[in-house]
């Protein structure tokens, strides 16, 4: 017998060698018979262990059955090429053999499927089809009467009746949201890192929800994915269970929370600063976890976040004028092209007349635009019906006043600010070396407005006439575009100084929160050190390029990084990413990732840090995503529960085509509920 720590003839330690190796866990999904003890650093087979228990003679002794540390690629290849090990496999497979004999009958009946009744298969798949179209269950009888007179073979007899009946579509439903759910735990568990969008949003009963997605990556094709995860109702002041709903939804899925990886609160303007609660307190349980509360996709989001910061009384009656403007305007018939651009907008914002729905205007930029560019027109239109109608009599006097117009103005300036930071995270490959200074761009930007005026504002203040009052005791009034505009003193002027001021201020501090410095540099560290596009164009500097941002990677990401050997690894890996210029960073993080390839194994580390980039989740395809997910949960057409309504959600936003989807699994699982 060869004693632990003690290597038999012919096998290497590592404790000879000047240059110190390490474990790389990625060589169990190349060796699937390799084992490490993490306690005794030490690599094991399997296959010889196994084998030299069922052999008496101990005749399969080897380095790997009493644990070697020659933590080198080479020594597995050998090993496994060996005769050792080549006899083993020989004592597992005629035991295997012996096992599966004795078992054959028993596994006969299991081992036979029964081919799928048809009649069954055909009423799931109209299901399926139900949900992936948004079609209401009440249709279900309907169509599948509509089949039988197309003759659909399958449907013709009245038997699908006895098992199959609109009463279990939600069964139905629950059985797809389970296979698709099956395909989810694989993926988590397969990506190294995952990372987290929690939208926020309202259903349509205008109670507010999370939408939580998940972004994956796959090291056996490189590739990257969205899924969505489910929904979680959030009930008035509960705020503080968000978090830990969405850890416990994320468990349910079998996702440890050392995997989590990023946090994007890409949700609407009406409880972001909620979730920034969220991202703190899971920032405690996922210790790797970076926060970039990303722009709501159709709007700015940072308006109505906070009420500690400045006075939101006034946004708030600002947002009622335009909202009474746009809902009066829609029942009339706009004869002029600004009214009719008016229209639009309410139609584009999907608002019904009849049912209240909270839309924070100020946030909506063609809402602005159309109330600042049809403000004459408006304001005849609002005149001509002020005789019969008090409403349109009291709008009138609220659009001439200056503060209505100010504001307005500022926000034409501030609005396409953020805009444009939106559509930024929309691009599929935007450049992340471009995140940090836009950002700070954008604040340096809101904060000479706070001093010097926008261009909007500017304009409008130039375009002010005064007029004499003939009672020598009264002030000047002020003249806009040929209207007399009301509330205009030295005193209003000076308050809405202040106001524009706290309100700029505001959204400074919002868009702080929402990018957080250490995150920023988190991204601005990945970029410098993954894409080939910020290398110098010479290899002359390249000795000295990255190596502060690689330490702080190392320090902020030291319990899944081997600092030492990536400090080691790091000349090598700069001169190969010099010379693969034409990559694109996704490109070259798939190949790290990739578990077969040349480079995930000669730099794992760097596989490990690209790995949580490509899990980042920003782009056009999770957009997409996150709108449809906001669409489905608003349409008032499902007749569901909350359960039945994430399943629903799950078969229309991530389930694949009729002819991809596994129908004989969904029937299983729907006879077993």
């Amino acid at each position: 017998m060869v004693p632990p720590g003690k290597k038999p003839a012919g096998e290497t330690s590592n404790s000879n060698k000047k240059c110190k190796r390490y474990f790389n866990e990625h060589w169990k999904a190349e060796f699937i018979w390799l084992e490490f003890d993490y306690e005794q650093k030490l690599m094991f087979c399997t296959e010889c262990r196994q084998a030299l228990v069922r052999n008496k003679h101990g005749k399969a002794e080897n380095a790997f059955t009493v644990g070697t540390d020659n933590f080198q690629r080479h020594a597995l290849l050998r090993h496994v090429t060996s005769g050792a090990h080549r006899q083993a496999l020989a004592v597992n497979r005629e035991q295997l053999a012996c096992e599966a004999q004795v078992q054959s009958h028993q596994n006969l009946d299991s081992a036979v499927k029964v081919e799928v009744n048809p009649i069954k298969i055909a009423v799931l798949t109209t299901v399926y089809w139900m949900a992936k179209e948004k079609v209401p269950n009440e249709k279900y009888s309907s169509l599948l009467e509509m089949q039988k007179l197309n003759l659909c073979q399958a449907l013709l007899t009245s038997e699908h009746n006895r098992y199959y009946n609109p009463s279990s579509i939600q069964a139905m439903q629950a059985a797809f949201a389970k296979v698709l759910h099956n395909e989810d735990r694989i993926r988590l568990k397969a990506s190294p890192f995952i990372g987290l969008v929690v939208d926020e949003t309202l259903d349509v009963l205008d109670q507010r929800n999370l939408v939580i997605f998940s972004t994956t990556i796959s090291p056996r094709e490189g590739q990257t994915s969205v899924t969505f995860l489910g929904t979680v109702q959030l009930l008035d002041r509960e705020d503080y269970t968000a978090a830990e709903k969405t850890v416990k939804l994320i468990r349910s899925f079998g996702v440890p929370s050392r995997k989590v990886a990023w946090l994007n609160s890409g949700g609407s303007s009406l409880m972001t600063h909620r979730l920034s609660g969220v991202g703190s307190k899971m920032k405690s349980i996922c210790p790797l976890l970076s926060e970039m509360h990303c722009l709501s996709y159709h709007c700015s989001g940072l308006l109505l976040e906070s009420k500690g910061i400045f006075d939101i009384q006034y946004m708030q009656q600002y947002e009622a004028v335009v909202d009474a403007v746009y809902r009066l305007l829609a029942n009339f018939t706009a004869r002029n092209s600004g009214l009719q651009e008016l229209q639009r907008v309410f139609e584009f914002c999907e608002t019904s007349i009849g049912r209240p729905k909270n839309i924070h205007w100020s946030s909506v930029l063609p809402a602005v635009k159309a109330i600042d560019s049809s403000w004459p027109a408006l304001l005849l239109q609002l005149e001509n019906e002020s005789e019969r109608s008090p409403l349109a009599l009291g709008l009138c006097e609220e659009l001439k006043k200056f503060h209505f117009l100010a504001f307005t103005k500022v926000l034409l300036d501030t609005l396409p600010i953020f805009q444009k930071l939106n559509r930024f995270f929309q691009l599929e490959d935007f450049d992340l070396s471009l995140l940090k200074p836009i950002v700070s761009a954008t604040i340096i930007n809101l904060q000479s407005q706070k001093t010097s005026n926008g261009q909007n504002l500017q304009m409008f203040l130039n375009e002010l006439g005064k007029h004499p009052c003939e009672d020598k005791g009264k002030q000047s009034s002020l003249w806009y575009k040929g209207v007399e505009l009301v509330d205009c003193s030295k005193i209003h002027l000076i308050d809405f100084e202040h106001f524009k001021k706290s309100y700029l201020e505001h959204i400074q501090c919002n868009l702080r929160d929402r990018f957080p410095s250490s995150s920023l540099e988190v991204i601005n560290s990945l970029s410098v050190i993954f894409n080939p596009k910020c290398y110098p164009q010479s290899l002359d500097e390249i000795e000295s390029y990255g190596v502060n941002e690689l330490n702080f990677l190392l320090q902020a990401y030291s319990c899944v990084v081997i600092s030492e050997r990536a400090q080691n690894d790091f000349p090598l890996f700069k001169r190969i990413v010099f010379n693969l210029n034409q990559l694109s960073y996704k490109d070259l993080c798939a190949k790290l990732v990739y578990g077969s390839s040349e480079m995930h194994e000669l730099f794992p580390d760097f596989a490990v840090l690209a790995a949580v980039l490509l899990v980042m989740p920003f782009g056009s395809f999770l957009h997409d995503k996150i709108s449809r997910g906001r669409e489905l949960l608003k349409q008032g057409q499902w007749d569901c529960l909350r359960e039945d309504l994430s399943n629903v959600m799950k078969v229309a936003i991530d389930g694949p085509s009729l002819n991809e989807f596994d129908f004989s699994l969904a029937v299983e699982y729907y006879e077993n509920m």
